[in-house]
């Protein structure tokens, strides 16, 4: 099972290598509510970053944003495709106008999508080194030494990525290569996601004549285009609220260490709202935005909202409501959300990290007075984060909505080294498992 998805994974980093060369590739974020699209042109330079040292091996390059385009989601619940052709058509509105814009054909294309029940894993191993010096194939041996849990059926490796290495006594390298030493160790972090959701895809995007060049979780892209270095280094947890349900992840030290997701998202507020209110989905939508929030006020009572409709009965379609019951309808469920997503945190261990940095971001996280709530539930630092920004990209595309897939094309164009970066030698993924929770960076750090 292990070496199905290794080798496709490879295949997978085989295509990106093309499409950089080619210097253009499809940025697709598969969501419940809306798929957005983003056509990335590279120019094949290797940037050396600011101390001049280059990035992970995986290869990193400089790209802009020649197209992008944004179509609502059909077909996809919680996060996973439930209607293929619904998706299928989506997914070929958004790509072909967003290789409109760009006036280039795409071939290749990485997509990112949320739920699938993520979990996490800490993977951990040491070995002796062969050489005094290590080199690409002790760091290979070294993760083939790592004990791969019994994961379950149906289940599938998205990421599996060193996230920690010590040489002999000294720790928190992120990359031994070319040091001297006795003894290589390794954390890695490793999630699974159900296999369904990722086959579903897959079978998508193959579906509409593209050739899939990698694939990433959205919790992961979110955090890497939401929180800034130090909070990635210092430890923080983006909170990435959705149309269909809410991805978390947990950085540390520059690496992602830790991702789950909640099953309910904005179109929850939403259908809470249509219920309510009597009105239909697109009102209640339109209502949520333009007029919601969490927190009432007492001008709140006095604010009285146009529900609006267009059954024709006079009455029915001249209702107002207050501010105040409108707030009423929404703040249960969105602290319904904030509550389960502080259990994930807990379970996460995430209050024994040295910082507690909160980041919201995401389509959902636009509601008035959010921060506010969430600070409350979470924890004392929260802040409202939006994408970082990118060439190129349009005016429209650089709102909180848009941080997976501006992150999408971070991944692409600056990968981490994944465990199928790395000639693994066959025999080494034998099923060995060993049960492990993922508390092992309580003691490591």
């Amino acid at each position: 099972m292990m070496t199905d998805l290794y080798q496709s994974q490879r295949a997978m980093r085989q295509m990106r290598r093309q499409a950089m060369q080619r210097g253009v590739v499809a940025i697709l974020d598969v969501g419940s509510s809306k798929i957005s699209c983003l056509v990335l042109r590279f120019d094949g330079t290797s940037r050396l970053s600011d101390d001049n040292s280059i990035g992970s091996m995986a290869g990193q390059t400089g790209f802009r944003v020649v197209g992008a385009a944004t179509t609502r989601s059909r077909g996809v619940q919680f996060g996973e495709i439930t209607a293929m052709q619904e998706t299928e058509r989506a997914i070929r509105t958004a790509l072909q106008a967003a290789q409109k814009m760009a006036e280039i054909r795409v071939d290749h294309v990485i997509a990112c999508f949320s739920g699938a029940n993520p979990r996490s894993y800490g993977l951990d191993a040491q070995i002796e080194l062969e050489s005094q010096m290590v080199n690409e194939a002790e760091v290979a041996r070294v993760l083939s030494a790592c004990e791969v849990p019994e994961y379950g059926e149906g289940r599938e490796v998205l990421h599996a990525q060193p996230v920690n290495f010590a040489l002999d006594h000294r720790s928190g390298l992120s990359d031994p290569r070319g040091q001297l030493g006795q003894s290589l160790a390794v954390d890695m972090h490793m999630l699974t996601v159900d296999s369904a959701s990722i086959q579903n895809l897959i079978h998508c995007i193959k579906r509409c004549d593209l050739e899939l060049a990698g694939i990433a979780s959205s919790a992961y892209v979110s955090g890497i285009s939401s929180l800034v270095e130090d909070e990635q280094e210092l430890g923080a947890a983006c909170i990435d609220m959705g149309g269909g349900s809410t991805s978390i992840s947990i950085f540390l030290k520059k690496h992602m260490i830790y991702a789950d997701s909640v099953r309910m998202g904005g179109d929850h507020v939403t259908s809470d709202i249509s219920m309510g209110l009597g009105v239909p989905m697109a009102n209640a939508e339109r209502i949520k935005t333009f007029c919601g929030g969490v927190h009432a006020t007492g001008a709140d009572d006095r604010d009285m909202i146009d529900i609006g409709g267009d059954t024709g009965d006079w009455e029915h379609d001249r209702r107002t409501v207050s501010r105040a019951e409108l707030i009423g309808i929404m703040r249960p469920r969105v602290e319904e959300i904030l509550e389960e997503v502080r259990a994930r945190l807990d379970a996460a261990g995430f209050d024994h990290l040295p910082s507690q940095q909160i980041v919201l971001t995401g389509g959902g996280s636009q509601i008035m007075g959010l921060d506010g709530l969430a600070s409350r539930i979470l924890g004392q630092r929260v802040r409202l984060g939006r994408p970082l920004r990118v060439h190129g990209l349009p005016q429209s595309a650089t709102g909180p909505g848009f941080s997976s897939a501006v992150g999408l094309s971070l991944f692409a164009a600056h990968p981490q080294d994944e465990w199928w970066d790395f000639e693994i030698p066959i025999d080494r993924y034998a099923g060995r498992s060993l049960k492990r929770a993922v508390k092992w960076f309580r003691d490591n750090w």
